[in-house]
């Protein structure tokens, strides 16, 4: 998706960023890197970190297995007491808080990296799930939800004619 912008009867397409305003210090970086640049040739800039929304939203499959619909999602590094995952209506949603927390000490230096972020999934199940008798396990970084179809799920069947 792109706007377009309209500057002295020139058009010109311009990518759509909705994330822009989580990146407030993009535009001054720019702003120091054009001037320090032009005024001294190359200059070393300090690049802010990059907010990326999609490293903390986990990798969800959702399928069809026998009788029963199935969700998985990759989440390395994470407790299962971090994990909450709640069923309403024909929604199910998948919620954490990832917590990092490295320490390295030395004779001559000691370097401590913490990192935090929480995430938060919703995905629409089929009308014709038994909700209430899902069941989710989680190992080794894979949780697996798995949601019973109603009896009259299981006898739906539609052909398809090919032409």
């Amino acid at each position: 998706m792109a706007k377009k912008k309209e500057e002295k009867g020139s058009r010109e397409i311009v990518p759509f960023r909705p994330l822009r305003e989580f990146m407030p210090f993009r535009e001054m970086e720019k702003f120091f890197e054009d001037f320090m640049g032009k005024r001294w040739g190359h200059w070393p800039v300090f690049r802010w970190p990059e907010f990326k929304p999609e490293e903390m939203a986990p990798s969800v499959d959702v399928y069809e297995e026998g009788d029963n619909v199935v969700l998985k999602a990759e989440l390395p590094g994470m407790k299962r007491e971090d994990l909450e995952v709640n069923i309403t209506d024909n929604t199910i949603t998948i919620s954490g808080e990832k917590k990092k927390e490295e320490k390295v000490e030395r004779k001559d230096y000691l370097r401590m990296e913490r990192s935090y972020g929480s995430f938060v999934r919703s995905f629409s199940l089929p009308s014709e799930v038994e909700s209430e008798k899902a069941n989710a396990t989680f190992k080794d970084g894979i949780l697996e939800i798995k949601v019973p179809k109603t009896e009259e799920a299981k006898k739906k069947k539609i052909k398809v004619s090919v032409q």
